[in-house]
This record gives structure tokens, C-alpha cells and sequence, in this order.
């Protein structure tokens, strides 16, 4: 156990030193991934706002009811 925390101990502070955030610019892999990730949620909100207005068409259009004579 006394081992466990001992390598824990040691681990910790080297991950928060890695991510300490040393460059301030974003390079243009960052760029191209944000841009990919933008295209994905468009992507899925053109269909959802043709479902929507689909469905807002559907409740606020009148049915009309057909009889057929026997």
C-alpha cells in the first residue's frame, strides 16, 4: 500500500506539470479538428430543424377528415 501512494506521490505532480499549458498559440492541427468538429454539429442540426418544422407544420395544419359512403 505504502507503495502505491509512493508511486501516486510521484505521478501526480508530473501530470500537472504536463499540462501546464506552456504554448499560448494553437497550432493548425487544433484549427482543422475544431473546424471538423463544427462541420460534424451542423451537420446534425440541418436535420434536426427539418424535423422540427416538419413536426410544428404537422400540429398546427388542419385534418381533414375523409368519409367514405359504404
Amino acid at each position: 500500500m505504502r507503495a502505491l501512494t509512493t508511486i501516486m506521490g510521484v505521478i501526480a505532480p508530473a501530470t500537472a506539470f504536463a499540462a501546464s499549458g506552456a504554448g499560448e498559440e494553437s497550432g493548425i492541427f487544433v484549427w482543422i479538428f475544431l473546424g471538423f468538429f463544427a462541420l460534424i454539429v451542423v451537420g446534425q442540426l440541418v436535420p434536426a430543424v427539418m424535423l422540427v418544422t416538419g413536426l410544428v407544420k404537422g400540429l398546427i395544419s388542419k385534418t381533414e377528415v375523409k368519409i367514405e359512403a359504404k
